[in-house]
Parts: C-alpha cells; structure tokens; sequence
C-alpha cells in the first residue's frame, strides 16, 4: 500500500500544507529577484498584437448554473485588476501578484473549480477561464510563459461552442499555482481585460509593430476507446509567420493531451472514436 503524504492525513493536515507552500511562494517572490510588472496605464498601447473573448456562461454537462453566475461576478472582480497592466522589457506578469487572494471579503463568490481531477465548488472559482485567456492570448505573441499548468490527465466537460483547442487550459490555484509571463523583447506590451454581459474579453497591445505573427492549430484531434473507458488525444502545434513574407519560420508542438473523458459521452460521433 503506497505510504500517504502528509496532505492526505486529513483537512486540517491539507491546511497546513497549503499554508506551507503559500509561505515559501511568498518568500520566492521576494527573493528570488523577479522584476514583477506593477504599472497600470489603462490608456492603449498603439498596436494591437491579439485579442480574444470567451463565453462567460457556458454548458457543462450537469454544471450548476449558479456557479456559471458566480462566475460572472468573481471574473467582473478580477478583470479591472489586470486591465491596463503594462509588461516592459525584463520584467514578469504574474496572475496572482496582480489579482491577489480571492476571499468573499473582496466579493468573490463560490464558482466552478478543480481538485485532484473533479469538478468541486470553491470562493473564486472560475478565475481558471481568465488565465485560460491570457494563455491562448500570449501564445500568439513572443512573451515567454514561464510558469503554466494545465489540467492533466482529464477532459472534463463536453465541447460547447469551443474556439480553442483542447489542451490549452490553465489551471490555478493561490498562489502556488500561479500563470506568469516575461517580456524578453524590446518593448513593452499591455494587457486590457474587461468583461461584458456575455464574455470575457482581452487584448494585448505593444508600442512597435512586430515581424512576426503566431497561428495555433490542432493536429491529430482523436477519441480513443480503452476498454470501457474513452480518451482524448491530440496535439496542438504552433507556427511562427514573418509577416513581411508570410513563410512559416518556427513551428512546435506545444502540448501533447492524452485525457480520461469523465462525461457522459454517448453524444459523440463514431466516426470520431478510434
């Protein structure tokens, strides 16, 4: 029988890890010498390099939607807490430096989150699909993400009107599991995020015009069956374009999933099961 950790002995035994970690994180960011970006200047940058938004309330399976409301509220709290903050050169965007703690003190209600791979309810929950979005934002840009995790080993929620690939989700929690960007170019870059009725919106905006453009792509998109059980495989690749020419000059596979489908999929074509 594998030894248990000391996380798993019981709540009080996970609090205290928990509050183990927090500390340590904190003393990282103050020591470790990232130059964390704290300038907010809502006034745009003057070229924009992409934008995105994404349906706030969506279908999910058997999702209540009172958690779909919730976080509506918990993502028109976060979004003014990130808008206009501005990335210049050597320095580092963190989601939770600039979100800080979700707590219902700030007004933050109890929304959709993940633990140990299963949908649960949790104050804050949601803020997921914001870093969702900053994710697939920096992806079509040069800024280097260098911290990033990602619900493995699952697939949770059946498609609904998905826009972007499967596999490039993020997954946070404060602040050990943060979502962080640096900027190694030349020139600053902002975020604008803001939320209306409907969706969450994004942009990021530079001062010069770059040389290249970055498009992502699903590739070898699969269901496979695994006794009784269902997967789902794919890779998503990204290329890099020089704008002036328009031939690809980098591509990478940036993410491989190979995900446990944990909804009722008997909605699902056969012809796109293996």
């Amino acid at each position: 029988m594998p030894r248990r950790l000391f996380c798993e002995l019981g709540p009080w035994a996970y609090q205290i890890s928990l509050c183990k970690v927090r500390a340590l994180r904190h003393a990282r960011n103050l020591f470790d010498g990232t130059n964390l970006a704290r300038t907010h200047d809502e006034t745009p940058l003057p070229v924009r390099v992409y934008r995105h938004k994404s349906l706030i309330r969506r279908s999910l399976g058997n999702v209540d939607m009172r958690l779909q409301e919730n976080k509506a509220i918990n993502l028109s709290i976060a979004a003014p807490l990130v808008n206009g903050i501005v990335i210049a050169p050597g320095e580092t965007f963190s989601f939770w430096a600039s979100v800080g703690k979700a707590s219902a003190k700030k007004g933050y209600r109890e929304g959709l989150a993940v633990s140990r791979g299963q949908p649960v309810a949790d104050i804050g929950g949601g803020l997921c699909q914001f870093t969702n979005l900053l994710h697939w934002i920096a992806l079509h840009s040069p800024l280097e993400i260098t911290e990033h995790r990602h619900h493995d080993g699952v697939d949770l929620f059946p498609d609904f009107g998905r826009q972007v690939p499967f596999g490039c989700g993020t997954s946070i929690h404060y602040n050990n599991l943060d979502y962080r960007l640096y900027n190694g170019t030349g020139q600053a870059f902002q975020l604008l995020t803001w939320t209306s009725d409907t969706h969450l919106h994004g942009e990021l905006r530079t001062t010069n015009p770059l040389p290249q453009r970055w498009h992502i792509k699903e590739i070898e998109s699969r269901f496979e069956r695994r006794g009784d059980d269902l997967y789902r495989v794919n890779a998503v690749e990204r290329r890099q374009v020089d704008v002036r020419t328009g031939n690809i000059i980098a591509r990478e596979i940036i993410r491989k999933s190979n995900a446990k489908v944990m909804y009722d999929h008997s909605h699902i074509a056969p012809d796109q099961i293996v």
